[in-house]
């Protein structure tokens, strides 16, 4: 029971009966991130409720898809929450990092959601004290872009590929250095993960 809102985020299930799900054509330029923000939804809800889809990278155009309907997302606000205090954070904490960086930040602060060593929220294990910076500073409340919500999108949808670290630092401009004893798991751009 320890994990339950996490679950709950992670797997984004949500009951929905029948009359509550359109179907959605895709479009050029069409992405499962911008398809599920423009519907008050989540990429790994569209993935659960489009079993056709593999994962989150493999969208054709012109292929019809289910999503559920916004007002059927009620009850889902904590996850849309949740979603977007990790947006915010990978935004303050990975803003010109590429991609793959911001991925990985957002997958430290879910792998730390379902360590016992960590709170059981993303909400609390952000704004744990001590943890992370922009949390502390203030810097978290600056607007996340879409490419930040992209990439916590995809560090749901591709969990068990993404990185198993539980700490990140970006050592050039780090005042303390005591994860330096840690494992490193990978480097990309300026942080180094750490297990």
């Amino acid at each position: 029971m320890k994990k339950i809102l996490f679950s709950l985020i992670a797997v984004a299930a949500v009951v929905l009966p029948a009359n509550q799900i359109f179907a959605y054509t895709v479009q050029p330029g069409d992405n499962l991130s911008k398809i599920a923000s423009n519907n008050d939804t989540t990429v790994q809800n569209l993935l659960e409720n489009n079993t056709q889809i593999p994962d989150a990278n493999h969208l054709n155009v012109g292929e019809s898809i289910k999503i559920p309907n916004s007002s059927s997302h009620s009850n889902n606000s904590a996850v849309t929450d949740e979603r977007e205090t990790l947006a915010k954070l990978v935004h303050a904490e990975a803003g010109g990092e590429p991609m793959a960086g911001k991925i990985a930040v957002a997958s430290v602060v879910l792998n730390r959601v379902n360590s016992p060593e960590f709170p059981d929220t993303i909400h609390d294990v952000i704004y744990q004290p001590g943890q992370f910076t922009p949390a502390q500073n203030g810097m978290i409340n600056n607007t996340p872009d879409e490419v930040d919500y992209q990439s916590v999108d995809q560090a749901f949808a591709n969990r068990d590929q993404n990185t198993k670290s539980l700490y990140f630092y970006n050592p050039t401009i780090a005042t303390d250095h005591w994860l330096d004893h840690l494992p490193t798991t990978e480097i990309i751009g300026d942080h180094v993960f750490k297990q």
